[in-house]
């Protein structure tokens, strides 16, 4: 590979989840984005060729765009560190126990987050741990059903009676093996961008307000679906604790670069941590890029700040 005094960049975005046309759009504002701001850059749809290209070191380093399985779980993480190719974004180990809600949820109660209440159930070809619909309902209805590692609320249904739970656990491992059912949090929709590698930024906070029942794949890329409230109206004080607590979170699963910690603020003052977004979406429409606003950073700043590190990295790489 030729030395260059400019890194080139790829974007790779698509791929074959549920997630795919999202991921697209953000891989094309990303892609802009670098253009803008000087770096050389190609795009692919995630494919053999961009796997060849990686072998071949037709590019220095990767912004990965992509959601959802296989680059939000780790894998595509693990062929680039194998082939010594630096990327944008958490490792392997944080990427997978962000994306399975399962796990991640168990992290956080280690990390002395709080956490809905939640039971689980996997199956497979071979064996199968059965959902017990039984222990679901001890938490009381509404409930939330959700494939366990799917993003983008792709999957996700609120049931108040067992017919709809048995129905929801259903369609949800038509979409995922393992599948979690969790008590239903009444609280405001809490969300907070984190971004950095040695030294962390927590982006102001941001209130979703729904005009469907819960911010669902629609309401999230439906413009107009949802009021978006950045900054979140809310008191320093709470404020504070919220990106305190997102942090945490993020921490905890050992993220960097860049994420996103959903929350719930419960009447009582509590945070509930529900998930952390290690590849927060970065379409027009997406919050990360709304938040970085609000704290005077434009979307090519974003970006930039996602990709210095790697950029640094593949500096530190460059032969002298």
């Amino acid at each position: 590979m030729k030395e260059r005094t400019v890194p080139n960049i790829a974007v790779v975005c698509g791929g074959t989840s549920p997630e795919r046309e999202v991921s697209l759009e953000t891989g094309k504002n990303v892609f802009r984005a670098l253009q803008r701001l000087g770096y050389e850059t190609r795009i692919y749809d995630l494919d053999e060729v961009f796997y060849r290209d990686a072998l071949d070191r037709a590019f220095d380093g990767v912004f990965i765009a992509l959601h959802g399985s296989p680059g939000e779980d780790g894998t595509v993480q693990g062929f680039l560190d194998l082939v010594g190719v630096p990327y944008t974004g958490s490792g392997v180990l944080a990427s997978s126990i962000a994306l399975d809600k399962r796990i991640s949820k168990a992290v956080f109660k280690d990390a002395g987050l709080s956490v809905a209440r939640y039971t689980h159930g996997c199956r497979t070809r071979e064996h199968g741990e059965p959902l017990e619909v039984a222990a679901a309902e001890a938490f009381g209805y509404p409930l939330v059903v959700k494939p366990s590692r799917l993003g983008s609320s792709v999957g996700v249904t609120i049931v108040r009676s067992r017919r709809e739970l048995v129905e929801a656990i259903e369609h949800a491992h038509t979409l995922d093996c393992c599948v979690i059912v969790e008590e239903f949090i009444e609280g405001r929709e809490i969300q907070c961008g984190i971004v950095g590698r040695d030294e962390l930024r927590a982006l102001p906070l941001i209130e979703i307000v729904s005009k469907k029942e819960f911010f669902d794949y629609e309401a999230k890329y439906t413009p107009g679906m949802a009021e978006e409230i950045t900054p979140a109206p809310l008191d320093p004080q709470t404020t504070a604790r919220g990106q305190e607590v997102a942090l945490k979170a993020f921490r905890a699963v050992e993220c960097r670069d860049v994420a996103r910690v959903d929350m719930f603020l419960t009447s009582g003052g509590e945070f509930i941590v529900s998930e952390v977004n290690t590849i927060p979406g970065l379409t027009s429409n997406s919050l990360l890029p709304k938040e970085a606003r609000a704290a005077g950073m434009e979307y090519d700043e974003l970006i930039s700040m996602i990709v210095a590190p790697m950029v640094e990295e593949i500096r530190k790489r460059a032969p002298r």
